[in-house]
């Protein structure tokens, strides 16, 4: 019999955060492996990276399609029956891009059944299964299961560096799919499970299935004022991890450091998405967001002119203290202000402004450096678009514990 106190190590829902962490880490490996494809990609077949970025905006529209109907299946059949088939397609397709041919159609065909896969592999899968374990570390439980895809943007840029100088492209795309599988399938298998109803606390309208529902939320102020702050946020994020190691290679920076500074914007996201996670759990989310994405957009600027491996870590690390921060705020603010009773289709619905952004950041900066070779005017409004959004989040209304239902 485990203890039912969250903040004993023992507590069974922090092996179910675990569980769900590692099929995060996995799922990152497609964010965090694309910039180190990118050049080796447009080089060997003679596309330019506009053709190639939008690989990864194909995957991007995919998730956003399928995201909705998923969150639906989640709030009926739970995380763990959707995650593992996610995860064995996800890892065989991935694998596949080592038998890639010179055409468009098929690149864009690998991408859109990963972009299909991995959206069961990605905190939206979980977010809803983690609530439902924790009230008082939610915030923190969170964190740690969404911090997963930080880590990989320790391991896997590095990674998939290294195997591309052992063995090739195709070489790291083939063991880096059968990683996925080999890991991902058996973890999730064994830790990931709903709360059994015996220990959950009933009183509790958070940890169980009331809240708002789907029209009730759709209908709310504060859900679109979420929506639109991760448009408008994410643009910025999602197009320079795309172009990151592109944008300072071009400036002189060698690729191992380029691969570093990737590695370090991951690093920062891990410390922003734990110190986000403790710092919700204490203080009004809505401000600790603002806080963070004033950073992200301090290092987009800084960004635009780095012409030096430090200047560019420096701005990487900001850009990753808004990525893993506002990561943690949205699923907190979602199940405080509407319950769980529809948690993850809602979810999903803000999940589509993340793909949206994810499609359109890295085909502009693509397009932008193919008509001007520079990635630096994009790159300012873009901090000044970060920088606005943030506001937002400062009309937001303070909710009350265990949730409020927002109508307005």
């Amino acid at each position: 019999m485990y203890p039912v106190d969250e903040r004993s190590i023992r507590y069974e829902g922090w092996r179910v955060t675990a569980g769900a962490s590692i099929s995060v880490f996995l799922a990152s490996l497609l964010v965090f492996t694309f910039p180190i494809l990118l050049k080796p990609l447009a080089e060997e077949f003679s596309w330019s990276r506009e053709a190639v970025s939008t690989a990864y905006g194909v995957t991007t529209a995919m998730s956003a399609i399928c995201v909705v109907p998923l969150g639906y299946l989640i709030d009926r059949l739970g995380a763990r029956q959707i995650a593992i088939p996610c995860i064995a397609v996800f890892g065989c397709v991935f694998a596949s891009l080592s038998v890639l041919t010179p055409h468009l159609w098929h690149l864009y065909a690998v991408f859109a059944v990963l972009g299909m896969a991995v959206t069961g592999m990605l905190p939206i899968a979980f977010a809803r299964t983690i609530s439902s374990w924790f009230e008082q570390r939610r915030g923190l439980a969170l964190a740690l299961t969404i911090a997963g895809a930080s880590f990989g943007g320790l391991v896997h840029p590095a990674a998939a560096q290294a195997l591309i100088r052992v063995g090739g492209w195709r070489s790291a795309c083939l063991a880096l799919g059968a990683s996925v599988i080999v890991l991902g399938v058996p973890t999730v298998a064994r830790f990931m499970r709903e709360r059994p109803s015996s220990i959950a606390d009933l009183s509790d309208p958070s940890a169980s299935n009331e809240g708002a529902s789907v029209r009730e939320g759709l209908r709310s102020r504060v859900f679109w004022i979420l929506f639109a702050v991760l448009f408008g946020s994410s643009i910025a994020q999602q197009g320079t991890i795309v172009h990151l190691s592109a944008l300072l290679t071009d400036r002189g920076i060698s690729a191992s450091d380029a691969a570093l500074a990737v590695s370090a914007m991951a690093g920062a996201s891990i410390v922003s998405r734990l110190l986000t996670g403790w710092l919700v759990d204490r203080f009004f989310a809505a401000l600790v967001s603002f806080g963070v994405l004033a950073l992200a957009a301090v290092g987009t600027f800084l960004l635009a002119g780095a012409q030096s491996f430090m200047s560019g870590a420096l701005a990487a690390i900001l850009i990753g203290c808004g990525i893993g921060g506002e990561a943690d705020v949205t699923p907190y603010l979602l199940s405080r202000y509407f319950g769980l009773r529809s948690f993850s289709t809602l979810y999903s619905v803000t999940w589509i402004a993340t793909a949206g952004a994810a499609a359109v950041g890295p085909i502009l900066m693509g397009r932008a450096f193919d008509a001007s070779g520079s990635y630096e005017r994009l790159l300012t409004g873009l901090a000044v678009t970060t920088l606005s959004v943030a506001a937002l989040m400062l009309t937001l209304p303070r909710y009350s514990r265990p949730c409020l239902r927002i109508r307005t």
